[in-house]
């Protein structure tokens, strides 16, 4: 029989790709548990995982979702995912404190792919996980045998998949399963335990097979199993079930099982499972290296400001006992709260294992560990917010508000790290960036429904800037009589082009004093001012400019009166010097699964990108790098092609490389923006 070990609180993280059914996994654990006395639908939108309205407006999970449940006198907090590879971050710091993970997928070979970066984040760390293959339901009607899909799942794990169930059927339906430990069968019931039964004559064989191989798969951790399989002697089920929880803890094996999480299907078997093998809170706070000091210790691994409530840090406590009231890291915690969804359940201390929301930790931040000392520090193994890849620039509706906007938005940061924002100083726009386009909307709806902020999104502008391609020599005189003293400069300037990425420089070659020494700095601060923006609209750049000669008043002259001829020099000469538009080529990284290859670099090309080559991605089996130099305009919705191309998979970095000369049709298309731009302000 599996261990009847009585574990403190434990939490499990849902996790899988976009409509795999892990939301409705939770709500059916939650049922199975007795946690909700009825189902809600994610259709419906009245389950608890998707409390949020933007999660119920799109029908999907937007944000890690917590749910409490007691079974068989043990606690368990369950957190659902987003499954969005958009959200992807939001799931990567649930799981860090998760003692295991339930990767949640469809019984669908040519989907396996999509699970190959959420194993690889699994096993990097270290995170032991379940496989749940969910929807089984409908394996029969899409004729699709277990074995060929438990060989599409293994080719994007790097660890051994282990299955623990064998199907039953009564023709094309699934009746229910064969446990391959306890060689027990059991028959579905929609909504409802299943029952136990004779274990049928048609599987029988199937069944021993894949028992041998789930024995043989644990064999290789184990040297006593593999001495008694080979001397033929029948391994005893109690010592099965203890290797089996041995090597999940130690992610050395994927235990796989099946089932139907809309029909509660399997469900309660999955439930024993984690019960009877799942790790405690002390494992997960060894593989994260949680420095244990002082008497309490938590971790904060979510953000989350409530409308009304505040701020509140979702944390794991990993030592001790916290209590309402009580100074962690610095911050008095004002509220301790147990999370159903969006409910709160206040409660009055927590103790090791378990999730809770703590209340307005206002100088804490997501990943931190606290402790009762004073300790706060960023957790040695949290992991990095992902490299923006989509960018909106936003502004307020109304300029009274955009002191406003720029809390809310430091608000959303906070909450999602995968959030960052930037003030970009050539085009004046707020840019917010984030991993795609469903991940920026979110942020507008919050901006728009939790802080009451009209706003506007639009694409960001392109930071072009425009050189020069021959020399010119020009002079320019201000002279201005009004009563009393009068405006007299007169200067005689070259302007030379310089190399790409040389930017500026100014130089005098006067003589005889004709220009006194006081003024010719002012020459440079009238070009200077100028070059902000040239004859095409944008800033200048790689331009060498030199005041060879002029004139002064004794009287007249003055600073301003120089700064200002030097300006109009520039004016007058820089249209006849041939000014060209450049656009900033960046460096891409582009990696996908291999298959996939070809079509990147078709869109790489198509995007007028130059490919600099490809070679397989370090430590990713299956995948590639292509590298490419590629215009900073083609790059904006890049992301939105390459995952449609990818099954969501693809994804890049970037940096810049180099300007170059931008002509012809996009050039004046940019140009025209540029102006339009101007006359609106």
């Amino acid at each position: 029989m599996p261990s009847t070990r009585s574990a403190g609180p434990r939490c499990a993280a849902l996790v899988g790709p976009y409509l795999s059914g892990k939301t409705t996994l939770m709500e059916s654990l939650l049922f199975a548990a007795g946690a909700v006395s009825r189902k809600g639908s994610v259709k419906d939108g009245n389950t608890v995982g998707d409390s949020a309205p933007e999660a119920r407006a799109r029908k999907m999970s937007v944000e890690v979702g917590l749910a409490t449940a007691e079974y068989l006198g043990e606690r368990w907090t369950f957190l659902d995912c987003p499954g969005s590879v958009e959200l992807g971050a939001e799931a990567q710091t649930s799981l860090m404190v998760a003692d295991v993970a339930v990767v949640v997928c469809e019984p669908v070979p040519d989907k396996a792919p999509m699970l190959a970066p959420l194993f690889k984040f699994l096993d990097d760390n270290g995170i032991p996980h379940i496989l749940f293959i969910n929807k089984v339901d409908s394996l029969g009607t899409q004729e699709i045998r277990v074995r060929d899909l438990m060989q599409a799942l293994q080719a994007v794990s790097s660890r051994p998949l282990v299955l623990r169930e064998v199907p039953t059927r009564d023709g094309d339906t699934i009746t229910g399963y064969v446990d391959l430990v306890s060689e027990r069968a059991y028959h579905y019931n929609p909504h409802a335990p299943s029952n136990l039964v004779e274990v049928p004559a048609t599987v029988r064989e199937r069944e021993q097979t894949a028992r041998q191989e789930l024995l043989e798969a644990l064999s290789d951790f184990d040297d006593s199993l593999l001495e008694q399989l080979l001397e033929d002697v029948a391994p005893d089920k109690e010592e099965i079930y203890r290797q089996l929880a041995k090597d999940l803890a130690s992610d050395l094996i994927v235990p796989v099982f099946i089932g139907s999480a809309e029909n509660d299907n399997g469900v309660r078997r999955l439930l024993k499972a984690l019960r009877h093998e799942a790790p405690e809170a002390e494992a997960a706070a060894a593989r994260l290296e949680i420095p244990l000091n002082g008497n309490i210790v938590v971790q904060v691994f979510k953000t989350y400001h409530a409308p009304h409530a505040g701020k509140l840090s979702f944390a794991r406590v990993w030592k001790g006992t916290v209590s309402d009231g009580q100074t962690l890291g610095g911050d008095r915690v004002s509220g301790i709260y147990r999370m159903q969804g969006h409910d709160q359940h206040k409660l009055s201390s927590a103790s090791t294992g378990e999730v809770v929301a703590l209340g307005r930790m206002e100088h804490v931040a997501t990943g931190e560990v606290l402790d009762d000392q004073g300790g706060k520090v960023k957790a040695p193994l949290w992991p990095d917010p992902p490299a923006p890849v989509y960018a909106l620039a936003v502004s307020a509706e109304q300029r009274s508000d955009e002191v406003k906007l720029t809390g809310a938005i430091a608000k959303l940061a906070e909450e999602d790290p995968a959030f960052s924002v930037t003030n970009n100083a050539d085009t004046g726009e707020i840019v917010l960036w984030g991993q795609g386009d469903i991940h920026l909307q979110l942020a507008m709806d919050r901006l728009r429904s939790k802080y009451n902020l009209p706003v506007r999104s639009r694409m960001p502008a392109v930071a072009y800037r425009e050189t020069i391609r021959k020399p010119t020599a020009q002079h320019a005189r201000f002279k201005r009589q009004t009563g009393g003293h009068g405006q007299f400069a007169d200067v005689q300037v070259e302007i030379k082009p310089l190399p790409r990425g040389s930017g500026f420089a100014y130089d005098e070659k006067v003589v005889g004093g004709v220009v006194p020494r006081q003024f010719i700095p002012a020459v440079e601060t009238g070009v200077k001012e100028y070059l902000v923006q040239g004859p095409l609209g944008f800033p200048v750049v790689d331009v060498a400019v030199t005041l060879i000669s002029g004139q002064f008043h004794a009287v007249d002259s003055s600073e301003q009166a120089f700064k200002t001829a030097g300006r109009m020099a520039m004016s007058e000469g820089m249209p006849k010097c041939e000014p060209v538009l450049l656009e900033p080529i960046l460096q891409v990284t582009i990696a996908a699964p291999t298959e996939f290859t070809p079509k990147v670099q078709r869109l790489i090309t198509g995007r007028r990108g130059q490919i600099l080559g490809f070679d397989g991605r370090p430590g990713w089996k299956g995948w590639d790098e292509v590298k490419a130099l590629m215009p900073e305009a083609e790059v904006h919705d890049l992301i939105v092609e390459l995952r449609s191309l990818t099954l969501g998979l693809g994804f890049f970095t970037t940096s810049f490389d180099h300007l170059a000369e931008l002509t012809g049709r996009l050039a004046d298309r940019a140009i025209e923006i540029r102006q339009s731009s101007v006359a609106a302000q």
